[in-house]
């Protein structure tokens, strides 16, 4: 019986350069897709995945997510005296009340691997999740990206990378797996190429940002020399791990955003304000008239 995943990891303490200078200020995780945050989405779906510990991975200038995430008595007690139920529900309620958010500096930019291995005092030898809240996945049919995975890992133990196919000429943008289909959404990772040129690409699947890791990952990340960008990259530690054990690729269900980038950001502000129960048939007038 393997153990259950009840801690996700957050690395938040990126600058988000690429929004500048609206994130000058402001943390890139806390721009808002129609109503609310882009953290927020995230955390919501690791608690539909049965997470109980959310480790916040931060850095300077980035109060505002812990702030989001607290107890505002001042707010709530004034949608509370204005009878305003609805909005009290939406600052108070998105996040119940036995899951325990948890913060963590990360004091140097070393990379996503390196704020990994931040949360290893929190984690210890636990198996856990990481969420990157700038890809916003859409599973319009289910609980969310990371519940489909999280019973991956129940069914087989591994640590498992959520993947899509991504344009050949994207490559080298992702980290690429070289993978054996096992069945149709789940493969045994082979090799895995942080940002290789397409011609150097291994195969089309990109790993995008959900992860669960056995906690092994901390002993490869430390061991782990910096690579790209001289940061301590997460895939190459997990290139290491396979070496030791299994590690799976999972092609998910749903529509991924890359709200690190402003196309995709534009993309999810318009798919989700389409769907939103209150503006989504004023917002489709809108646009058709625009198109015309």
């Amino acid at each position: 019986m393997f153990r259950a995943i009840r801690k996700a990891v957050f690395p938040v303490a990126g600058l988000g350069t690429r929004f500048l200078p609206a994130t000058k200020a402001n943390p890139k995780e806390m721009l808002p897709v129609v109503d609310k945050p882009l953290v927020q989405y995230a955390a919501e779906e690791a608690v539909r995945a049965g997470i109980e510990v959310l480790v916040f991975v931060t850095g300077r200038n980035k109060r505002s997510i812990p702030d989001h995430f607290d107890k505002a008595y001042e707010l709530e007690s004034e949608l509370k005296a204005k009878g305003k139920h609805v909005q009290l529900s939406a600052v108070r309620d998105f996040i119940p009340s036995h899951v325990t958010p948890i913060y963590i500096r990360q004091t140097e930019a070393l990379g996503l691997g390196h704020a990994v291995l931040c949360a290893e005092p929190v984690i210890g030898d636990e198996p856990f999740a990481v969420i990157l809240a700038d890809d916003l996945i859409d599973d319009a049919e289910g609980n969310g990206c990371l519940s489909q995975m999280v019973e991956q890992y129940e069914a087989s133990g591994a640590s498992i990378l959520g993947v899509q196919r991504v344009p050949k000429e994207h490559t080298d943008r992702y980290g690429i797996v070289n993978a054996a289909a096992l069945s149709s959404r789940v493969s045994r990772v082979q090799g895995l190429i942080e940002k290789p040129r397409p011609q150097q690409a291994p195969s089309n699947l990109g790993v995008v940002g959900r992860y669960v890791l056995n906690p092994g990952i901390f002993r490869k990340l430390r061991q782990t020399a910096t690579g790209a960008g001289g940061e301590i990259q997460l895939t190459d530690a997990i290139a290491a791990l396979m070496q030791e054990e299994t590690v799976l690729a999972y092609e998910f269900r749903g529509t991924r955003y890359d709200c690190g980038d402003k196309l995709g950001y534009l993309q999810a502000q318009v798919e989700f304000g389409l769907k939103h129960p209150e503006l989504g048939a004023d917002f489709r007038e809108y646009l058709l008239g625009r198109a015309l």
